[in-house]
């Protein structure tokens, strides 16, 4: 690739937003999107647990298994159409991925350049860089090696751990001949590349307002058409359902962030510079974005084994539910370790008519280190109980053997200290040098200041008690062990009123699992949003299961669900 002319723009659809999405999105783009570069994204926290394990049993695997599977599917298109192919689907085998799909496009006769990324992997010298004993420890590497190979000829790049965006970003930086002086440009790509990462989460998916889009059935996967400045349009291919508005844009651009600085490692993104504007029927503007220069450490996901665990969950059926529950308690207390967590769901409605809609349920998760303790010695207590408990004893289902369980926590590392290594389709090896403009990372990273509000007339006058989300939308997400919640309106109108309203001791009140956490908020007025950050509110991380939902992926609908007292002006 060479770079191009002012006022082209390089148009990249993302065909995967985790490890198992729709696996015919890639021949859906490239059948009908029109597009120069398709992108997968499959390396959540949760997945790279998963390929830990993969790879533990087999060396040779460790990546992610279905991308092998739809290359096969969709190779022969993409070749003739001239379509590019860039996936973080290698995790912790990247090398290992791209012969198997050398081996793939032999078989199927196609001449197909494949290239690949690597360094991320951080495991056997994880001791010397003080991070434990894990099972799997990668830095998030940059764009720049994407780049690399895409400007060598690669036909397929396949990464390990980068992070989201630099699947856009390394493809836009090839197409348009960037350096890591663009830090405009690098950072609009970023904000295009991380709204379109989880595919159809930018069409409507998973969208606060789903009620105003037209036909959610069959959502296409988002295409971002980036522009020499950096600046994009985000939009999707013609006839397909969902839709993209400013909304479901903004909504994406507030998931799993945390403070107005976005930091990458090639770029810092400030959210606050973002300006979205409708361009069309399901065509966005992302303009003005600013990027300063990024930060001089590497975040390093480390996946490690926590423990073991298990779970049961009791049936409370009709009258005295909490008595019900609390005798279990008593019950079980000697059978069980102490880091169990008890939860009761009262699902149970007065008065009801069938048997389902009269009963709570009451949540026992064990977990410890002793596999015996947590596993069948546990499951025998829970099941001994059955004769002799509260009335109406019942168990959604028995309790079974105890299962290892993985933790995720994140590090800073120097940058100098991780490869970045870009293997090209005719195997030589290129070192990709690291920004040059980092900072120390106090720096990149320092919080900006919240604006002052003007106060809101409108916020002043009567009030009805509705909830909280009939103005405003919300997405939340889990980063390690800490949730997101961001929190927007659609009005300019209402805007200053939730600048006001929404306070950590506002979200203390309405998330009472909050209470007791430590709670960051930073704004964003040009989205009209509020993103609050919740520290350890899932315990260590998805896998952990600290709670109903482990990922917080429902957070923001339960607080959208709190009342509160609206003005009546913003009804």
């Amino acid at each position: 690739m060479t770079g191009s002319t002012p006022g082209q723009v390089v148009r990249i659809g993302n065909a995967s937003g985790f490890y198992g999405d729709r696996p015919a999105a890639f021949r859906e783009l490239l059948e009908a999107g029109d597009v120069d570069i398709v992108t997968g994204d499959y390396l959540a926290e949760l997945t790279m647990l998963i390929l830990a394990r993969d790879k533990a049993r087999d060396p040779s695997l460790g990546y992610a298994r279905t991308f092998a599977a739809q290359f096969e599917d969709c190779v022969g298109l993409a070749a003739q159409r001239g379509v590019r192919l860039v996936v973080n689907a290698g995790g912790l085998n990247p090398g290992g991925l791209a012969g198997r799909l050398r081996e793939l496009s032999e078989r199927l006769g196609l001449p197909v350049r494949v290239a690949h990324v690597e360094g991320d992997d951080l495991t056997s010298r994880a001791g010397e860089l003080g991070l434990g004993e894990p099972l799997a420890a990668n830095a998030y590497l940059g764009a720049f090696g994407i780049a690399e190979c895409l400007r060598a000829g690669a036909d397929v790049v396949v990464t390990g751990r980068v992070t989201d965006a630099s699947l856009v970003v390394g493809s836009a930086a090839a197409w348009f001949g960037w350096s890591y002086g663009d830090l405009d440009a690098i950072a609009g790509a970023m904000a295009a590349g991380h709204v379109i990462e989880c595919g159809t989460q930018a069409t409507g998916g998973n969208y606060a307002f789903f009620t105003t889009i037209a036909d959610l059935r069959h959502p296409g996967f988002p295409v971002a058409e980036v522009s020499a400045d950096g600046s994009s349009v985000i939009t999707k291919p013609a006839g397909t359902g969902g839709a993209v508005t400013v909304g479901t844009v903004t909504a994406q651009l507030l998931y799993e962030v945390g403070g107005a600085r976005y930091a990458g490692p090639d770029a810092v993104l400030r959210l606050d510079s973002v300006r979205l504007t409708q361009d069309g029927a399901d065509r966005v503007r992302i303009s003005g974005v600013r990027g300063e220069p990024p930060p001089d450490t590497l975040k390093v996901g480390i996946a490690a084994l926590g423990g073991y665990r298990n779970e049961v969950t009791f049936v409370l059926t009709g009258l005295d539910i909490e008595a019900k529950a609390e005798l279990v308690r008593q019950q079980l207390s000697a059978a069980v370790p102490d880091g169990t967590t008890w939860t009761l769901a009262r699902t149970d409605h007065p008065d009801a008519e069938t048997t389902e809609t009269a009963s709570a349920l009451l949540h026992c998760v064990a977990r410890g280190k002793d596999a015996g303790a947590v596993g069948r010695r546990f499951s025998d207590s829970a099941v001994h109980l059955a004769l002799g408990s509260y009335p109406g004893f019942h168990l959604t289902a028995p309790p079974g053997a105890a299962s290892p369980y993985g933790v995720f926590r994140s590090a800073p590392v120097p940058a100098y200290l991780v490869p970045h290594v870009a293997v090209l389709p005719d195997g030589s090896r290129i070192e990709v040098s690291h920004s040059p403009l980092a900072v120390p990372a106090a720096r990149a990273l320092a919080s900006v200041p919240e604006p002052q509000f003007p106060d809101s007339e409108r916020a002043r006058g009567d009030s009805r008690r509705v909830p909280l989300g009939r103005v405003a939308g919300a997405r939340s997400g889990d980063k390690g062990g800490d949730a997101n919640l961001g929190v927007w309106v659609e009005d300019d109108r209402a805007w200053p009123w939730l600048a006001h309203f929404l306070t950590v001791e506002r979200v203390r009140a309405l998330l009472p699992e909050t209470a007791g956490l430590d709670l960051e908020r930073h704004v964003l007025p040009n989205l009209r949003a509020v993103n609050v950050l919740v520290r350890g509110l899932l315990g260590e991380g998805v896998a952990y299961n600290a709670r109903f939902d482990p990922q917080a992926k429902a957070l923001g609908e339960q607080l959208r669900s709190r009342f509160a007292d609206i003005p009546e002006s913003l009804l």
